[in-house]
């Protein structure tokens, strides 16, 4: 192969099948490459760029152009191309989101513990919201901070107000409560953060990426399926774990050994994240399409009146 000519965009695996999709996304949510220095990635980056440009550098091999776009995948933004802070980045999912998630289903007893650990959550997850953003709509600072506190106070709310709720309840149920506030604020978080999108639309292009407009419905149903994605992967963990530490915490050697209790649950999330990180991000297509008979009147009208019926659907990142 010429690499030369080599297409590094074109996708190693079918983004239209989940299976597809599944490949790509266990392969740019490693978290082993958040440990690379940023000199590593600016030079993935740098690889690419000149891949994209035909001027590959003498004696790079297929392999290596493979590895420099997923670290570039995993570290720069779709839209912009900028490098995103660590801590927004998908592959930091499995680390950051292990020991938060392990913390909030150890630590569900006391409102003041579960107040700390939904505040910690919160945070981190508008970090993600922004970072993972369509960035072709800006948000400005005092929207960003309305979205935080509107999400904050939602978790707050949901998580006190059950563990309060469910003190007579079964102790299964109430190490339940963490998922229940943190479905909710994904519910509030992420359409707030992201509401730029909702009240201006988000760029939608045709397939050969050429700009045809702003959709507020395209916008409605890519944020949509970024929330399904986001509580399904919570979901095993949050759900599932609970139930078994309630059992094993039954047993004589568990009694002994409380202080390990937080430690095995950040452990066993992460086994459940390493999954569910990129089967979650797989359930829809990054790459969004919408029927142009679905979009607003006036978009629709104006696609129709400049290319007739050769544009059936418009397309649009719908973040991650």
């Amino acid at each position: 192969m010429a690499l030369s000519t080599f297409d590094i965009d074109a996708q190693r695996w079918d983004q239209s099948t989940f299976m597809g999709r599944l490949k790509h996304f266990f392969n740019i949510t490693d978290c082993r490459t958040a440990l690379l220095p940023d000199s590593k990635l600016d030079e993935a980056k740098a690889l690419v760029e000149s891949c994209r440009a035909g001027s590959v550098p003498p004696g790079t091999t297929v392999e290596q152009l493979y590895y420099a776009k997923k670290l570039y995948d995993s570290a720069f933004h779709p839209d912009t191309g900028d490098r995103m802070n660590l801590i927004g980045r998908m592959s930091f999912q499995v680390p950051g989101g292990m020991a938060i998630t392990g913390f909030m289903l150890q630590f569900y007893r006391t409102v003041p513990a579960v107040v700390f650990w939904q505040w910690v959550n919160q945070s981190f997850n508008a970090l993600v919201n922004y970072t993972n953003r369509n960035a072709a709509s800006p948000i400005t600072p005092k929207q960003i901070g309305v979205a935080y506190i509107t999400a904050t106070s939602t978790a707050l709310a949901t998580a006190v107000g059950l563990n309060l709720y469910t003190k007579k309840a079964p102790p299964l149920v109430a190490r339940w409560v963490p998922f229940a506030a943190v479905a909710a604020a994904n519910c509030v978080n992420i359409p707030m953060m992201r509401q730029q999108e909702i009240l201006n639309g988000i760029a939608v292009t045709d397939e050969n990426g050429n700009k045809l407009g702003h959709s507020k419905k395209a916008a409605v149903k890519g944020i949509t399926q970024v929330v399904i994605s986001r509580i399904t992967m919570a979901a095993p963990g949050m759900i599932i774990l609970p139930i078994i530490m309630e059992r094993i915490e039954k047993y004589k050697f568990m009694q002994r050994i409380t202080f390990l209790h937080g430690p095995i649950q950040v452990m066993m999330v992460g086994v459940f994240l390493v999954f569910m990180v990129p089967a979650a991000c797989s359930l829809f297509p990054q790459r969004c399409s919408m029927a142009v008979s679905k979009l607003e009147p006036e978009l629709r009208d104006s696609i129709i009146s400049q290319y007739g019926d050769g544009i059936k659907q418009v397309y649009f990142n719908k973040g991650l």
